[in-house]
């Protein structure tokens, strides 16, 4: 009988990197300096692989470890900050983000002046919340001021010029100022594909942002390539169950269905709504959005019947999230807010059908 050698299975990515945290606390004990670079490596799988609440969980200790050396006003306090902040927005937490994007912004102005490239990533940042919480009047000027400052600072073909007029051209399509938008997402997408390269991740929230212009322009037979692309550029950078994904999955099953290609678009809409509850969670606004899509499609072809109860575990959703964020708000942040959280179906008809109003089926 031969001889069976068992061999140990490869050392993942993150094990080595909790592996190296793990030698280092017992060497040094929990709070020195030296685990934060491990931390940080460990935060970044947990965050590429859409595990939020476990890189949120290693950021703090980041945080916590950095302002206990440093102080609270250095700088690589502002970058765990940042950090931290950016993880809360992608969770939804935006009442808990805000401030301390804000802290972070104040520390690098003090620290590098008011025209380095960290203070325009955090104004940067600061300004994507306040997009996503409808204060579009407060965000604008910050991704102009973001802009300008990464022009001067790094010349106008850099990939951080790149994200900071997508980011500008994002928001005034959300204002529904197309012809203001569309150079900015074009230019873009020129400088990261001479840049990047044609199948980077951040080409296709380019080919993505510029397909959803073309969309709301209903030009149809222009945006679906766009949508195409970049699904297969996100599936091929970051797997089939990424955040990115279900962003790409929703838009292009949007898009179809608005052609009427209903067959086409109910599959990509459930897959898109699967991977968002599997990587976000039930209460984020991505999967109230995800339900009240899906559901507005089953709507759309009578199906009032399998249609309600997303509508109202949407609307469950929706509610859970408004009462974590609206709290510090005030009432004109409040009605901001709720005005983004409309997506093509109004509130108010999630409501209606949950009072059991409507068309009944036979």
């Amino acid at each position: 009988m031969p001889t069976v050698f068992f061999q140990e299975p490869e050392e993942t990515e993150l094990e080595a990197a909790q592996r190296k945290v793990a030698e280092l606390e017992a060497e040094l004990g929990p709070e020195h300096l030296d685990l934060v670079e491990p931390l940080d490596a460990v935060m970044m799988i947990h965050y590429g692989q859409a595990r939020y609440g476990k890189a949120e969980d290693v950021c703090r200790r980041v945080l916590e470890i950095r302002e206990k050396v440093y102080g609270p006003e250095h700088p690589d306090v502002a970058t765990a900050l940042n950090n931290l902040a950016l993880l809360l927005n992608s969770q939804g937490s935006y009442a808990e983000a805000r401030p301390l994007y804000e802290r972070s912004l104040a520390i690098w102005e003090k620290a590098f002046g008011s025209e380095h490239p960290d203070v325009a990533t955090s104004l940067s940042n600061l300004a994507e919340l306040l997009k996503g919480q409808g204060s579009y009047a407060e965000a604008r000027p910050l991704y102009e001021r973001s802009l300008a400052i990464r022009e001067k600072s790094l010349g106008p073909n850099h990939s951080d010029v790149a994200l900071a007029l997508n980011n500008l051209a994002h928001l005034l399509h959300a204002q529904g100022s197309y012809a203001e938008a569309r150079p900015l997402f074009e230019r873009s997408l020129s400088i990261q594909k001479k840049v990047l390269g044609s199948e980077h991740p951040d080409v296709a929230f380019s080919l993505n942002n510029l397909a959803g212009l073309l969309y709301g322009e209903g030009s149809y037979a222009e945006a679906r390539p766009l949508y195409e692309r970049s699904l297969a550029i996100w599936e091929k950078a970051f797997g089939s169950d990424h955040p990115s994904v279900a962003m790409a999955l929703n838009n292009l099953a949007s898009l179809l269905n608005a052609q009427g290609l209903y067959a086409e678009a109910r599959p990509l809409y459930e897959r898109s709504l699967a991977i968002r509850e599997k990587t976000l969670g039930p209460d984020h606004p991505s999967v109230a959005l995800a339900l009240n899509n899906l559901a507005g499609h089953l709507k759309g072809q009578g199906s009032y019947a399998e249609a309600r109860p997303l509508y109202e575990q949407g609307l469950r959703s929706t509610l859970n999230h408004l009462s974590l964020n609206m709290g510090s708000m005030t009432e004109t942040e409040r009605f901001q807010y709720l005005a983004t959280k409309k997506g093509p179906e109004p509130l108010l008809l999630n409501l209606v059908a949950m009072r059991g109003e409507g068309p009944k089926e036979d």
